[in-house]
């Protein structure tokens, strides 16, 4: 097992081998595969999810890292999300509404949509699957959008946080 030169883990035939005899339980479909078709066929009569096969790329490490940066990996349903109005929908108070709808122009001045999706996605995800993380950190507690999406468990509002002390 090694990474190419833009951090891409890639497993070769013998990895998965070994991986599989010690742990036959193991994920490792998050790996490009040097020879995935016999694995593939294998996994498809169980239903599991198939490895992705190795293909060099022929772009620069910048390139990659662009392409990246500017692509979110979630699902269409998280990407095709009015994540304002999922928001909005979520406050019962006026205050609630004045707070959501100040912090989301800041969001938005800012083109942060895509990244309130994701956290959305990030947030149900662990939670689908029982993870565990921190009650918050930092100046990201005193946002109450963070709060809603579940980022974070600090209601910045009954604290008196200002927005002031986010997205500085």
């Amino acid at each position: 097992m090694h990474n190419d030169i833009y951090g891409r883990q890639i497993l070769e035939e013998i990895d998965i081998c070994v991986a599989y005899l010690t742990n036959p339980n193991i994920q490792i479909f998050n790996g490009l595969v040097t020879s995935s078709i016999n694995f593939n066929e294998d996994l498809e009569l169980t239903n599991k999810p198939i490895l992705q096969a190795y293909n060099p790329l022929d772009i620069s490490v910048t390139e990659f890292d662009d392409n990246c940066r500017n692509n979110w990996y979630m699902p269409e349903e998280y990407q095709s999300l009015d994540i304002a109005k999922w928001i909005l929908d979520l406050c019962i108070t006026e205050q609630e509404l004045q707070r959501v709808g100040q912090e989301l122009i800041l969001f938005q001045e800012r083109n942060m949509f895509p990244l309130l999706q994701y956290c959305k996605y990030l947030v149900d995800t662990m939670r689908k699957h029982n993870i565990v993380w921190g009650v918050g950190r930092g100046s990201s507690v005193s946002s109450y959008v963070l709060f809603l999406l579940g980022v974070h468990r600090i209601n910045s509002i009954h604290y008196y946080l200002s927005i002031d002390e986010f997205l500085k």
